[in-house]
């Protein structure tokens, strides 16, 4: 039998059945004259009452454009004030929210809305040297000619037939903002308040898109109940009120950003204090500006931030909480935290997507050592065990295994993927992580490692068979054979090892120019090798823990661990250089 969760504070566990929309009205009710959504670097600021408002008046806005309950909504952006909105805006309205992330390109893009069976996609224009309107223009030309927005039909994308662009700016085909927030007026008070009694807290209202090992991304279907629920719990470990304010400089495509950001500051009231992108710097300035209470970010943003030439110019002793995760947590980086930035509370938590999606947590009263080597308990209301690789019964605590949960949390499923749902998700609802770890006595859980083959490259999930079957396209290539090379910078890098055909060598920099505009950057593969055969058993398989083995020695890099500054730590990375991601896997 699975134990019973030990509860914080000795407090009861609630089974808190609300829709988002409810959430955010309780707090609105609250607290409405506090800070609820900022961004330092533009003089943004909205109060609970303000940003309730705002949702109120764009979700009446969406409904006029006539976006129906159960229609995906997808928002290709950065961390734009617009996002966050829309979260809410189309929760109220029954809507799915559907994540792009901002890496993607034509490819993915095109794949995710038509997989998706997309109707809606808001955008902004560009970020860096990635136009996000020329790539869509690229992918649905008919855009360009419909006659009014609203209208579109789309050879490449059937289902698509209206876009947002997230600011006033007018593009062709496309509704503006401004535009969208006037079209409120059109939706009467009586069927604003119909629709939302439609709503139930088991609808899905959130669709994020996960890599299969078989190539395929999934899109992983997410409840009311299961993100808000969570970003309560999540808050409740990290002790939030309303007198805290949370620094994001998270990605909000990623869970990390819009379930354990966001829906935990919605729970509780707590100001959300957001980066559009991240920058080490900015991050600084941030979190002394509005005197941050707490702090996200994966390992590779605070070691950007300990790095930082100017840190010891910033006043951070107003921090006392927050979460890394995301990737490996190495136990001195953990520490230099909780020092040198005053974090002397600060959580590891552990999850996927299909978990909505944190399944562990470490507690601010938990003992350090406990907080830096392992990734907590299970939260409350979700069940998790460690059981057999193919099984589900529960082994002897300390005895390693594949990591289990069942819950309130657990996806409803694949969008139209029955048979990769039944994979993920036993019939007695135990949701498989794919990961290794072992549980002590107390119900700490401790990662030991990953059965699939997933690469997490600062904070970013990439699946291996997904660049694999973009390679094989690639002249001169007859097979390829990606895996994780560990980087002290980013945890893991990308390496394929190339089978050319005859007459053929590829090189490394060949790879990374066909990849180049195609695939997101992350994917791009580091490294690369031209080999003659790849390590067989003697059925014929490739053994692919002997090409991992072999990329370390032929790529060797330090594991992750805390910068030392003596050593030379390597540079603080830079938006251009890493975007990391948040909570999937």
């Amino acid at each position: 039998m699975s134990r019973a969760t030990p509860l914080p504070d000795d407090e009861t566990f609630e089974l808190r059945e609300r829709t988002l929309g409810q959430i955010l009205d309780e707090t609105v009710a609250r607290f409405p004259d506090n800070d609820a959504l900022v961004y330092p670097d533009r003089g943004f600021r909205l109060t609970w009452r303000e940003f309730g408002a705002l949702v109120d008046r764009l979700a009446r806005g969406l409904m006029a454009l006539g976006i129906k309950k159960g229609e995906k909504v997808a928002v290709w952006a950065t961390n734009v004030p617009w996002w966050v909105a829309l979260q809410f805006a189309t929760a109220r309205i029954g809507a799915v929210l559907l994540t792009v992330n901002t890496n993607y390109r034509e490819l993915e893009l095109t794949y995710l809305l038509g997989q998706s069976e997309c109707e809606n996609i808001f955008l902004i224009d560009s970020l860096r040297d990635h136009s996000f309107l020329d790539t869509l223009y690229a992918i649905a030309p008919e855009l360009r000619a419909q006659p009014r927005a609203g209208g579109l039909r789309s050879k490449a994308l059937p289902h698509l037939r209206r876009v947002g662009f997230l600011g006033a700016e007018k593009h062709r085909g496309m509704f503006s903002m401004p535009e969208i927030l006037a079209l409120s007026a059109m939706t009467d008070e009586g069927a604003y308040r119909a629709r939302q009694a439609e709503l139930s807290p088991q609808d899905a209202i959130n669709m994020q898109y996960t890599s299969g090992t078989t190539g395929f991304p999934r899109g992983v279907m997410l409840t009311h109940l299961g993100v808000g629920l969570n970003g309560y719990w999540i808050g409740r470990r990290q002790r939030f009120t309303e007198r805290d304010r949370v620094c994001l400089p998270v990605p909000l495509f990623h869970c990390f950003g819009c379930v354990l950001g966001v829906m935990a500051c919605v729970n509780h009231g707590a100001a959300m204090v957001m980066l559009e992108s991240f920058n080490p710097l900015h991050v600084l300035e941030a979190v002394e500006r509005e005197k941050c209470t707490a702090l996200y970010g994966v390992p590779t943003m605070f070691i950007a931030e300990l790095e930082h030439k100017r840190f010891h110019q910033f006043d951070l002793s107003s921090l006392r909480t927050g979460i890394m995760a995301g990737s490996v947590c190495p136990e001195p980086l953990m520490r230099r935290v909780v020092e040198d930035m005053h974090m002397r509370e600060i959580t590891i938590c552990y999850g996927l997507t299909e978990a909505s999606p944190v399944m562990t947590q470490s507690d601010i009263h938990d003992p350090l050592p406990s907080r830096c080597t392992t990734v907590g308990r299970a939260l409350p209301g979700i069940e998790v065990r460690v059981a057999a690789p193919d099984g589900v019964e529960e082994l002897t605590r300390g005895t390693p295994g594949e990591i289990l949960c069942r819950g309130y949390n657990v996806m409803q499923g694949y969008y139209k993927m029955p048979e990769e749902t039944a994979r993920a998700v036993t019939p007695e609802g135990w949701l498989r992580s794919g990961d290794l770890g072992v549980m002590d006595e107390a119900g700490y859980l401790t990662i030991t490692g990953r059965i699939k083959d997933m690469i997490i490259r600062g904070g970013e999930n990439i699946y291996p068979r997904e660049i694999e079957e973009f390679l094989l396209g690639m002249p001169g290539v007859m097979d390829v054979q990606v895996v994780g090379v560990p980087s002290r910078k980013y945890g893991e890098e990308v390496a394929a090892f190339i089978l050319p055909r005859p007459g053929a060598a590829p090189d490394a920099k060949a790879v990374r120019q066909w990849c180049r505009g195609k695939i997101a950057w992350h994917k791009i593969p580091r490294h690369v090798a031209v080999v003659e055969k790849f390590p067989l058993t003697a059925s014929g398989k490739i053994q692919k823990y002997l090409l991992r083995e072999e990329a370390a020695k032929r790529w060797p890099e330090a594991p992750p661990e805390a910068p030392d500054s003596a050593k030379g730590a390597p540079k603080a990375a830079t938006n251009a250089e890493t975007s990391p991601g948040g909570q999937d896997g």
